[in-house]
């Protein structure tokens, strides 16, 4: 844990991680410079290696808070204590919006840092992120029953189409630098009736199943 960061006001801590997601988000990890981030966030070079060590560090900082601000926030919606699976996927969606809202680049930034081919940092993201998929997220959507479901479909399939599909409307929305957090409720809504339809039961069939 960074005592020294932590120990400043949260308002100093939020700008800081802020221009951070900001200037990480717009380029590689090489060309993003350290000194950029401190202006930005109004303090000096200096300072900022005072909290933090280097460039690797600050960077896989920005990335492990963006993990735990996400799974702490869905926690605090109660968003894993819903019952259907895609009430879960609404509730997820209004925490994640609402991250979004106090850390307008995180997403941008974790979409570019997952992708990111630096040796110096990209081995440490993939290895946080098989973790965090081997954990609660992953372990709530498993135990989904499939009762819920159409007969048959294959959930396995199911998961990595809603995945690629959520993946890729980020990936096309970022490049476009047009990642508005009101735009992206109302499309991701949209997109989860869309996978309503598709995939669970149709209401005559859960009937006649009771």
């Amino acid at each position: 844990m960074n005592e020294k960061f932590y120990s400043l006001p949260e308002e100093k801590r939020q700008r800081i991680m802020n221009s951070g997601y900001r200037v990480f988000s717009r380029n590689s990890y090489k060309k993003s410079p350290v000194g950029e981030v401190a202006l930005e966030a109004g303090i000096s070079k200096s300072l900022l290696f005072y909290y933090f060590h280097n460039k690797r560090d600050l960077y896989l900082f920005l990335w492990d808070e963006a993990c735990r601000l996400t799974i702490q926030t869905l926690e605090e919606e109660k968003c894993y204590e819903q019952e259907g699976f895609f009430d879960k996927m609404y509730k997820g969606m209004k925490a994640k919006v609402k991250i979004m809202k106090q850390y307008p680049d995180l997403t941008a930034f974790v979409m570019k840092a997952f992708y990111e081919k630096d040796p110096e940092v990209a081995g440490a993201i993939q290895k946080s992120y098989r973790e965090a998929l081997n954990g609660k997220t992953k372990t709530t959507l498993l135990c989904q029953s499939s009762e819920e479901f159409r007969e048959g479909l294959n959930l396995e399939m199911m998961y990595k189409d809603m995945y690629w599909a959520s993946e890729g409307y980020l990936w096309e929305t970022i490049q476009q630098n047009s990642l508005d957090a009101e735009k992206l409720e109302k499309d991701f809504m949209k997109m989860i009736d869309f996978w309503k339809e598709i995939y669970l039961r149709p209401s005559d069939e859960k009937e006649s199943r009771n």
